[in-house]
C-alpha cells in the first residue's frame, strides 16, 4: 500500500489512476457537533419559508427562485472537514482483505442489526445519473443488498421537478450562461449556489426524512448532487445512517460537498483533490467508472453488423450525444453519410431530433436511425468509432474498445468531463460544425484499428474497487 499526495493506493483503476482511499484528520464544531450541522431544534430543511414565482433568466441574473433548476444540472451544499467515527484505511489492501475482515467488537454489533438496505439518489436529468445507479445497484445487489432507487430531482415535486429540468434546458440553450453559472458559482460554492442549496433542500429535505422513515434504511449513495444535500442534512436524525456520495465529473466542484458524508467515490485523482479542495479530511475512494452489465456482454462486431445489414468492410460509427440528442445531430448525419459514412444514430428521448433522423434515412440511406434504445451495446459493437458528447457514454465505448471523438456542446461541468477523456487517451475532440465534424471522423477511421476482442475491460476492477471502498465505511464481507 502506498501513499500518493495522502491518499492511501489500494490497487488500479481502469483509468490509470490508482483505486484509493484517504482519511485524514477532521474538525469538529465548537458545540462538538460536525461544523455546519445544526441541532435537532433548528434542523437544517425545516424552513417554512416557500419560494415564490418561477425562475428568471434576466442576463447573468438569476433569482433565487430558479436555484431549484440550476442544482438539478450541478448539485447543491455547503461543506466543512466533519469528524470520523475512527474507521481506517490500514490494513485493507485491494478487495479480498477488504471484504473478508471479521468485525470485532462495536462494528459486530452494528452488522449484526443492518437490514443491507440501500437508498441511490438519482436524478432525472438525462441518463447519466440513473446509468450509474443501475452499475451501483447491480453491484450492491451481487453484495446481498436490497437496493432501490430515487429520484432526487422528483422529490422537489411535481412543479418543481419539472420546472428544474425546464430552466436547466433554457440555460443551456444560451450561449455562455451555463458556463458563467458553473465556473464561477458552483465550482466555488458562490452566493448563487448557496441559494441552490437553500431552495431545493426546502422540498427535497422533508420528502427524504418521509422516505428513510417508511424505508429504514443502512447506506444512501448520493449519485446526484441534489440527494447529497438533503442527505447532509438528514442524517443526524437517523443513527446508524452511513452515507456516500458518488460523482463521475472530472472537478467535483463544492456543491458536491457536504457535511454528514462518510465517504467520497470519485473517478480521478483530479476528482479527489477536488473533493479535498472543500474537505481535507474527507474520506476518498478513486474507483473506475462503473458500466451496466450488457455493455460486458455485446455481440461481435461482425454479428452486430448483419442484424443491421452493415457490410462487414464499411466504415461505421456510432452518432449519439446524450438522451438529449444535444449538438447538431442531423446536420452531422447527413455530412457524414454523404462522405461514404454509416451512421447509426441515436436520438435518445428527444422525439423531434428522431423524426428529423428518421425523415434523413428515407434520403440518405447509410444513416440508420433509432430514438431511445436498449441497443447501444450492439450499435458500439457495429460501429468503429462512437462519436459523442462527453459523459457516461465515454466508459461503456472504453468497454467495448472503442475510440472517441468527442462533440464539444455540454457546457460547465461537461467541458470538465471532456478534457478528462481526452487525457486518457484514444480520444479526440472537435467542433459542432458538419464539415469539421466529418472531417475528423474520417481522419478518425483511417487510424482506429478494427477490434480483436468483444470487451476491452472487464468488471473486475470496479467489482475490486467499490468493494474496498465499502469496507472502509463498515460494509465490508460481514456487515
Amino acid at each position: 500500500m502506498a501513499q500518493i499526495g495522502g491518499i492511501t493506493v489500494s490497487g488500479p483503476s481502469e483509468n490509470g489512476d490508482p483505486a484509493a482511499t484517504a482519511a485524514l484528520p477532521t474538525r469538529p464544531s465548537a458545540e462538538g457537533r460536525p461544523a455546519g450541522v445544526v441541532s435537532a431544534a433548528g434542523r437544517h430543511g425545516d424552513d417554512k419559508a416557500s419560494v415564490r414565482g418561477g425562475p428568471v433568466i434576466d442576463g447573468l441574473a438569476v433569482r433565487e427562485a430558479a436555484a431549484t433548476a440550476l442544482l438539478a444540472g450541478a448539485g447543491g451544499g455547503l461543506a466543512q472537514p466533519r469528524p470520523r467515527s475512527g474507521r481506517s484505511p490500514d490494513g485493507v489492501d485491494g478487495f479480498a482483505a477488504a471484504d473478508t475482515a471479521d468485525l470485532t467488537g462495536a462494528a459486530a454489533e452494528q452488522a449484526s442489526t443492518r437490514r443491507g438496505s440501500a437508498l441511490l439518489l438519482s436524478g432525472s436529468l438525462g441518463m447519466g445519473h440513473d446509468v450509474m445507479a443501475e452499475a451501483c445497484g447491480a453491484s450492491l445487489a451481487r453484495r446481498g443488498f436490497t437496493a432501490r432507487t430515487a429520484d432526487s430531482l422528483r422529490m422537489l415535486g411535481g412543479r418543481n421537478g419539472s420546472r428544474g429540468e425546464k430552466v436547466f434546458r433554457g440555460m443551456i440553450a444560451v450561449p455562455g450562461l451555463y458556463d458563467a453559472v458553473h465556473f464561477s458559482q458552483m465550482r466555488t460554492g458562490g452566493r448563487l449556489a448557496l441559494a441552490i442549496e437553500r431552495a431545493s433542500s426546502r422540498y427535497v429535505v422533508p420528502a427524504l426524512r418521509e422516505e428513510l422513515t417508511e424505508h429504514p434504511t443502512d447506506l444512501v449513495i448520493s449519485i446526484f448532487a441534489t440527494g447529497a444535500a438533503a442527505t447532509s442534512r438528514v442524517k443526524p436524525e437517523f443513527p446508524g445512517l452511513v452515507t456516500a456520495v458518488f460523482s463521475t465529473d472530472c472537478c467535483v466542484h463544492r456543491l458536491w460537498v457536504h457535511d454528514n458524508t462518510d465517504l467520497y467515490l470519485v473517478t480521478s485523482q483530479t476528482a479527489a483533490r477536488y473533493v479535498r479542495r472543500f474537505a481535507s479530511g474527507a474520506m476518498i475512494s478513486v474507483v473506475p467508472t462503473p458500466v451496466r452489465e450488457p455493455f460486458y456482454d455485446p455481440p461481435s462486431q461482425e454479428e452486430a453488423r448483419v442484424a443491421l445489414g452493415i457490410p462487414a468492410d464499411a466504415p461505421c460509427v456510432l452518432l449519439m450525444s446524450g438522451s438529449w440528442g444535444l449538438g447538431p445531430l442531423v446536420e452531422g448525419a447527413a455530412a457524414m453519410a454523404a462522405a461514404g459514412i454509416y451512421v447509426l444514430a441515436v436520438a435518445g428521448r428527444n422525439k423531434p431530433l428522431a423524426a428529423r433522423l428518421t425523415a434523413l434515412s428515407e434520403r440518405q440511406h447509410k444513416v440508420i436511425p433509432f430514438g431511445f434504445t436498449d441497443r447501444i451495446p450492439a450499435l458500439m459493437a457495429a460501429s468503429d468509432l462512437v462519436v459523442t458528447s462527453s459523459g457516461d457514454t465515454c466508459s461503456e465505448a472504453r468497454v467495448i474498445g472503442r475510440d472517441l471523438l468527442l462533440i464539444d456542446v455540454v457546457p460547465g461541468h461537461g467541458r470538465d468531463n471532456l478534457q478528462k477523456e481526452l487525457e486518457r487517451g484514444r480520444a479526440e475532440v472537435t467542433n459542432t460544425d458538419p464539415v469539421s465534424l466529418t472531417r475528423s471522423a474520417l481522419t478518425c477511421l483511417d487510424r482506429v484499428k478494427p477490434p480483436s476482442d468483444r470487451v476491452a475491460i472487464g468488471p473486475q476492477a470496479w467489482e475490486q474497487a467499490f468493494g474496498s471502498a465499502l469496507a472502509q465505511i463498515g460494509f465490508g464481507a460481514h456487515w
